[in-house]
């Protein structure tokens, strides 16, 4: 029996702005259910005492100090802008006013 029901399938292509034909759509939902199957699996395995974040390989994670560089002067900054007004980028504006709602 199938995880994935047709309802459920044509939503995630419509989701994921997909257009898929009858034997698409058939191939696509036995994929899902596969990778359900897997997770299914996945969830058997006790993981007990083990941190969220346990990895099983160690990893390093470098880091370095945080200082400041030099500087890049702001005119230099804006100088390939395709729109700036004196040292500051300008863009085309993508929020309403608050008074226009």
């Amino acid at each position: 029996m199938s995880r994935i029901s047709r309802a459920e399938l044509e939503r995630i292509a419509r989701l994921a702005r997909l257009r898929l034909d009858d034997a698409e759509a058939e191939d696509a939902r036995q994929r899902l259910d596969a990778i359900l199957d897997y997770v299914a699996q996945l969830d058997l395995v006790d993981t007990t005492g083990v941190p969220a974040t346990a990895h099983v390989i160690p990893l390093a994670t470098p880091t370095r100090e945080d200082v400041p560089g030099v500087l890049l002067a702001p005119e230099l900054a804006v100088a390939n802008a395709p729109a700036a007004r004196g040292s500051a980028f300008t863009v085309p504006r993508v929020l309403d006013d608050e008074a226009q709602g």
